[in-house]
């Protein structure tokens, strides 16, 4: 079975707090290139630019505390002002600190039980 961790985080952005998103998105965005582990992370807004999606991928639970470590320590603040999550879906088989890590976004887990990746 597939060591993969994956999610779509759901938000929306805060009224007038466009401009402070996509400063700190560019920067998330360098900072994830250079992670170990990264493999996907991509961003997605509607046409009105109220509301977007995050979808990343990483090789297993270590890397996703690496990334979430980094996170929490250069862009936690800025980020969670500009935006306000409402949902978030984690795919794989997260280890019990990768769980734990991703507790306070109270994400729905669905395990891998079948099929394959290339």
């Amino acid at each position: 079975m597939s060591n993969v961790v994956h999610w779509l985080l759901e938000l929306d952005i805060n009224p007038g707090k466009l401009d402070d998103l996509t400063a700190v998105m560019e920067d998330m965005i360098e900072n994830t290139k250079t992670e170990p582990g990264a493999l996907i992370y991509e961003w997605c807004f509607n046409e009105d630019k109220t509301a977007f999606k995050i979808y990343e991928r990483y090789a297993d639970s270590e890397a996703v505390l690496i990334h979430l470590e980094g996170f929490g320590s250069k862009f936690a603040e800025r980020f969670l002002g500009a935006v306000t999550p409402t949902a978030m879906t984690v795919m794989g088989n997260p280890n019990a600190a990768a769980r734990k890590a991703l507790a306070g976004l109270n994400p729905s887990i669905l395990t891998f039980e079948a099929g394959f990746a290339r």
